[in-house]
């Protein structure tokens, strides 16, 4: 199954490239040219079987915001974001590099998003639901089913009740479903904020 998971998500990432690198160059231009610091935000988060990698985004907070705090725990999130990053996170733009991570296999388009090497609550979790051992995504089943607005244990038996159903077709709903939100904006909370 994962090979042809595999075969899929490089697939759609190519062909998909002609849309998506020029509005990464569009977007890498207007983050350098409105705040300080570095175009990119590296990480270091789980991956399959809890492996370490770095995954890749646009940066949208100032370079002095704490770098490895999980967005529900941020304590005043408006004072650390950049206007163009308010923007980049409320669109998931800020994600587009992930398509990198892509590339190279440490993400799949579609699986329980990548967790913070301290997220060690979520890895927990997971592991109840055998979700730590299959690909992580770029979205996954939580991303649709309420996003940043679950609690952990929620998004951890979703991700377990993905890793169950995991198919090509599951893949293509949650792709489709994942545009529709992430234009609606649903489910995207900034820690404290409403």
């Amino acid at each position: 199954m994962f090979f042809f998971k595999r075969a899929f998500d490089l697939f759609a990432v190519l062909v998909t490239s002609p849309f998506w690198v020029p509005l990464m160059l569009v977007i890498a231009l207007i983050v350098k040219v409105t705040s300080r610091g570095s175009v990119f935000f590296s990480q270091k988060r789980y991956g399959k079987d809890l492996k370490f990698f770095q995954i890749y985004k646009f940066r949208s907070m100032y370079s002095d915001a704490p770098k490895d705090v999980p967005t529900h725990l941020l304590q005043n999130p408006k004072s650390l974001i950049t206007p163009v990053g308010r923007f980049l996170r409320k669109s998931s733009l800020d994600e587009l590099p992930q398509l990198f991570n892509v590339l190279k296999g440490d993400l799949s388009l579609v699986g329980p998003r990548p967790a913070l090497w301290n997220q060690d609550d979520l890895i927990a979790e997971r592991e109840k639901y055998g979700a730590n051992s299959i690909p992580v995504g770029l979205t996954g089943l939580a991303q649709i089913s309420g996003r940043d607005e679950l609690p952990i244990k929620q998004k951890a038996a979703l991700d377990g009740e993905y890793a169950k159903k995991i198919s090509l077709w599951l893949d293509l709903k949650i792709i489709f479903l994942t545009v529709i939100y992430t234009v609606s904006g649903r489910g995207v909370k900034e820690g404290g904020e409403n």
